[in-house]
C-alpha cells in the first residue's frame, strides 16, 4: 500500500505540539504560517509500508514527525541504490515539488512513522510570496546535494567501518534534520538498511566505533560523542588492529 491509497481515516490535522515540532513554521509571517497550518496533514504509516515508489506525482512536501524512512531507488539488475535515512525533523522531495515532476525514487517507513504533509499549491504559494520559506528551501536543496554527493562517496566506500560512520553521521545532519540531538533512536537492523551490510557486520562497526570513542552504545540506540570524528578518517586513528 502506498499513500495514495491511504484512506480517510489515516490522515488528519496536526496537533499543537507537532506543529511546533516543524522547522520552517517560525520563519513565516502569522497570516502565513496560518495558511501553512491549515494544508498540512498528518499521514501515518506502519513499519515497512511503501509511503510512495519511483513515477507516482508529488502532490505534497513530507517531513517526519515521528519514525524513520529510507529513500532508495532499485536498478535493472535488481540492486537497491539508498541515497538517504530521514529521522524525525527531515522535510525531503523540495526538488520534485518545486518542479511538479514524478519521484524519482522510493521512499519506504523502517518503522512506524507519522509524516506531515504540506500540499503542493500551498509550497508554491508560500515560494511566491515568503522570503523566510525561500530561504529554507535553498538551504534544503545546497545541503541535499551535499548529501547525495558524499552518498555516492560511502557507497564506493569498501571499508564497512567508514561507510558505518559517514552514515551515522549523516543522520546527524542539524541543517536537514534540525531535531536532531547527540541521542540516535535507530536499531542495529534499520542502520543495515540504510547502510546496505548485514546487521552483524554493522554490529561490528559499531564496536570499533565506541573503541575509538566516537559513539557509546545505548539501549535502544547510540548516543555520538565525537561528530567531527565520525565525519572524518581521524576516527579510526585509534581503531584497534
Amino acid at each position: 500500500m502506498t499513500i495514495d491509497n491511504f484512506n480517510h481515516q489515516r490522515r488528519r490535522a496536526l496537533l499543537a505540539h507537532e506543529l511546533q515540532a516543524i522547522a520552517w513554521l517560525p520563519v513565516l509571517s502569522p497570516a502565513d504560517r496560518e495558511r501553512a497550518s491549515n494544508n498540512l496533514e498528518i499521514f501515518e504509516v506502519q513499519s515497512g509500508e511503501t509511503v510512495f515508489n519511483m513515477g507516482r506525482p508529488a502532490t505534497h512536501w513530507f517531513g517526519v514527525v515521528e519514525g524513520l524512512l529510507k529513500m532508495s531507488s532499485d536498478s535493472a539488475e535488481g540492486n537497491t541504490l539508498t541515497f538517504a535515512g530521514v529521522p524525525p525533523g527531515g522535510w525531503f522531495g523540495e526538488g520534485t515539488v518545486l518542479k511538479r515532476e514524478a519521484y524519482r525514487y522510493n521512499i519506504q517507513a523502517l518503522r512506524k512513522s507519522r509524516l506531515a504533509g504540506l500540499q503542493a499549491n500551498t509550497f508554491h504559494w508560500l515560494l511566491d510570496h515568503s522570503i523566510g520559506f525561500n530561504r529554507f528551501v535553498m538551504n534544503q536543496l545546497n545541503e541535499r546535494l551535499g548529501q547525495f554527493i558524499a552518498g555516492r562517496e560511502i557507497d564506493r566506500m569498501t571499508d564497512p567501518d567508514i561507510r558505518v560512520a559517514r552514515s551515522l553521521a549523516a543522520l546527524m545532519n542539524p541543517v536537514l534534520y534540525p531535531g536532531f540531538s547527540t541521542v540516535l533512536n535507530i536499531t542495529q537492523q534499520e542502520l543495515a538498511y540504510l547502510v546496505g551490510l548485514s546487521r552483524q557486520r554493522v554490529n561490528e562497526a559499531l564496536t570499533v566505533l565506541a573503541a575509538c570513542g566516537a559513539i557509546a552504545v545505548e539501549y535502544g540506540g547510540l548516543r555520538v560523542l565525537n561528530l567531527h570524528a565520525l565525519r572524518t578518517r581521524t576516527v579510526f586513528d585509534a581503531r584497534p588492529l
